[in-house]
């Protein structure tokens, strides 16, 4: 029995070990609403402009996300398709990994499945804290993933950041708070050039960003939400059928 308890001791160590270690810096809360469909249909536009070029969403079909985000398909078609692609086909992209790995080092992973995998807590944090670094290939680094690979593609929306980031600090300046005063202090990560957007609105945009990437990463769950709405329904009333039901035939038993 004592050997036992201690292998299972040893098998629970690493992951300990792991949890103890890989916490990584705080990271801001997004409230995911697919039903939303203006900021899907924003975060799509968004998505194909800025993300698409090196990215795919190889899993997602650009006919399935028109029709289940309330986009015309002609709209989507002259507007949302990259070279000569057709409404119909899967989110792909046309450079090969051998291209990609020369100029990112590593080939730029498929986005269809990544709010899934990392969460969008993480997405919402990592795309928004991005920051001047002169010694990274790209010229930025990012707070959420130290030695990023990637350019900082919506800087042009954010602005450049600098950051002065502890490892007890929060990232952002709207989300820290002066604990005596109450007032809004500047965050570890602030903007030192301005870009196309404010602060507020440049959250907007990546809500709007990852909330789309939510839905790519599991479509079928707005069906699933219709469909659920309907059952509940149809239960609420079934309740009263079936009690109504069960009272008659065990009126006769009492």
């Amino acid at each position: 029995m004592k050997k036992y308890l201690v292998a299972f001791v040893i098998a629970l160590f690493p992951l300990s070990v792991l949890a103890a270690g890989g916490a990584g810096p705080k990271l801001d809360h997004m409230e995911v609403d697919l039903h939303n469909k203006a900021s899907l249909q924003r975060g799509m536009q968004i998505f194909v402009n800025n993300c698409l070029g090196c990215h795919s969403a190889q899993y997602q079909r650009y006919e399935r996300a028109a029709v289940d985000l309330g986009i015309p398909l002609e709209l989507a078609e002259q507007n949302l398709l990259l070279g000569d692609q057709k409404i119909g086909e899967q989110m792909t992209i046309a450079m090969g990994k051998e291209d990609s790995g020369k100029w990112f080092g590593n080939p730029p992973p498929d986005l269809t499945l990544e709010a899934r995998l990392r969460g969008t807590d993480w997405l919402y944090t990592y795309m928004r804290s991005f920051y001047k670094d002169p010694a990274r290939p790209w010229g930025v680094n990012n707070v959420v993933f130290p030695d990023v690979g990637m350019p900082n593609v919506l800087e042009y929306l954010q602005g450049e950041q600098i950051n002065t980031c502890t490892k007890d600090e929060l990232l952002h300046a709207e989300k820290r708070i002066d604990p005596l005063t109450g007032k809004a202090m500047g965050g570890c990560l602030t903007v030192s050039t301005q870009g196309q957007q404010s602060p507020e609105e440049f959250d907007k945009t990546i809500y709007d960003l990852v909330n789309f990437m939510a839905y790519i990463g599991e479509p079928s769950k707005l069906d699933s939400h219709r469909i659920g709405t309907y059952v509940l329904i149809f239960l609420f009333f079934f309740f009263f059928l079936a009690y109504a039901l069960k009272q008659e035939f065990w009126k006769d038993v009492h």
